[in-house]
Order: structure tokens, then C-alpha cells, then sequence
């Protein structure tokens, strides 16, 4: 494992240890300075108290990982994302946008053996941090693919029948989904019923026109959750034209996925049916 650069967290309200991608005769001062200041151009490591989390910027957490459990989601919206299996018990193929710290991609490696799983990150930075967040390395049913995923999915070939979308930067929600028309791109990637899940957070000005995109490419087949705990909303798109839940259904699945993967499985269910009678996506786009 690569040796990061180490100094006490800068950040008054944050304590415990920053990690960094720098050499190590680098000037701690000085990087915490650029810390602070929010000019440090690359992802950091803030760790404390048995958790390791991945930063672009102070102001959002991309990922976290309990030291002694990689697998474990240890945030709200993760687990929540993980509520596509309602509707796929079993995927074969899942594509995953963004790796961030990879809490997705090690849940999904480690609970799922019959998946097919392909990460795709354009940092590689980031991708230099895998190993400090248990990452699995690349195997036959795993990959972490470096480059523009956006473009990938567009030339994409293969179709997924899940499509993980956790795609920030420093500022929020990648603006390159809109700019190439990933949505519609990603609508083709998807099998004839797969399901897109995207995570949001930040200012609603910045996602919304994000959530309009994905509900006029999805035929408004889209059901949006809140994830109160993380400040950050869940979105659930669906290819298949004749999509209906069957709720009643999907309350049975979740008590069988909740004994298997250890997840609030029925929670996430009625979170699920009350975002559809709610509209809770299309009030988002607004």
C-alpha cells in the first residue's frame, strides 16, 4: 500500500488525521494552509475515530469506511442506493459511475458473487486511494476502469442491469452528465429493465436541472427518496416502459434482502412507495 503524507487535521470541527497524496519531505504547514482555505486541488483522507472518509472539499463527504469492516456502508445514502435490489434481487451486471471511496463497489464485490461489477473513475487520485479503503483489486467479476466514464458509457456496448450514479466534485453534482447528454446515454446502457440509481446532494439549483434530465428521459418512470441523516436524495429511474411497483411485492422481497444483505430493507420500501405518491422527484426538479 502507498504511503500518504500525514498531519494533524487542520479543520476545528473535523479532528483527528488528513491523509494526503504528497511526498513525504512535503511542508505540512503549508498543505494545511491549502487545506483550510480550500485550495488543495486533489482528494484527501480525513480519518478519526475507526472511520476513514474521502474528501474533495470540506463541505462534502464522499465516502466513508469503517477501518475494520470495508464492506460495511457506513452512510445513509450508500445503504439507500442499495435499494435498486428491491426491484433486482440478483443483478448480473452492474455498472458504477464514480468510484469515490468504493464503499459501493466492496459492498456489491462482497454480497453479490454472481455480479459482474465495472467502476468507472476519471480521477486517478482517487483511484490511487483504493487500496487505503479496501477496495478489492481487479479481478474476473471486477474491474475499476480509469478514465471519462461518461464517454465509456456512451460507446458502451454491454447493457447493466444496475447503473450506480455517484458522480461529484468539489462543488456537487458532476456538470459533464448534462453537458453529454449522459442520461439519454445511460437510458441505452441499461438492460430492458434496469435501473439507474443517482445520488444528489448540495444546493438544489445545482441537481435540479439533473432530476428534470433523468425524468424527461425516463418518461417520468423515476421515484426519488430523502436521505435525512446525509442531506442528500436517492433517485430510482427505470427503463422498462411498463414499469408498475408492486408494492406489496416488493414489502415481501424486502424482508428476504434484509436477512441476507443485513439492511432496513422494508424501510427502504416504504420510503420507496411513499416517494412515488409523494412526487417527490418531480418536486425536486423544480
Amino acid at each position: 500500500m502507498k504511503h500518504l503524507f500525514e498531519l494533524p487535521s487542520p479543520f476545528p470541527a473535523e479532528p483527528g488525521l488528513v491523509r494526503l497524496l504528497e511526498p513525504p519531505d512535503s511542508d505540512a504547514a503549508a498543505l494545511a494552509a491549502r487545506l483550510l482555505a480550500g485550495r488543495y486541488d486533489k482528494p484527501f483522507v480525513l480519518e478519526n475515530g475507526g472511520l476513514r472518509a474521502l474528501h474533495f472539499s470540506l463541505g462534502f463527504v464522499q465516502s466513508v469506511m469503517v477501518i475494520d469492516h470495508p464492506a460495511l456502508l457506513a452512510l445513509a445514502y450508500a445503504q439507500r442506493m442499495m435499494a435498486c435490489l428491491l426491484f433486482n434481487p440478483r443483478p448480473r451486471r452492474i455498472t458504477m459511475l464514480g468510484l469515490g471511496g468504493g464503499s459501493l463497489a466492496s459492498f456489491c464485490h462482497r454480497h453479490l458473487p454472481a455480479a459482474e461489477l465495472t467502476a468507472l473513475e476519471i480521477d486517478p487520485h482517487v483511484i490511487a486511494l483504493r487500496e487505503h479503503f479496501g477496495v478489492p483489486p481487479d479481478d474476473a467479476r471486477f474491474r475499476v476502469v480509469a478514465g471519462d466514464g461518461v464517454q465509456w458509457i456512451a460507446a458502451a456496448q454491454t447493457r447493466c442491469d444496475l447503473l450506480l450514479v455517484d458522480a461529484f466534485g468539489a462543488d456537487g453534482v458532476a456538470g459533464a452528465l448534462l453537458e453529454a447528454d449522459f442520461y439519454e446515454h445511460a437510458r441505452r446502457h441499461l438492460g430492458g429493465r434496469g435501473v439507474l440509481v443517482m445520488n444528489v446532494a448540495g444546493a438544489r439549483a445545482g441537481y435540479a436541472p439533473h432530476v428534470a434530465r433523468l425524468l424527461e428521459v425516463f418518461d417520468e418512470r423515476v421515484i426519488a427518496i430523502p436521505v435525512r441523516e446525509d442531506g442528500n436524495h436517492i433517485l430510482f429511474a427505470f427503463r422498462d416502459p411498463a414499469f408498475a411497483p408492486r408494492w406489496h411485492w416488493l414489502r415481501s422481497q424486502a424482508l428476504a434482502l434484509q436477512a441476507r444483505l443485513g439492511l432496513d430493507f422494508p424501510a427502504f420500501a416504504q420510503q420507496l412507495e411513499a416517494g412515488e405518491r409523494q412526487g417527490h422527484a418531480q418536486r425536486l426538479a423544480r
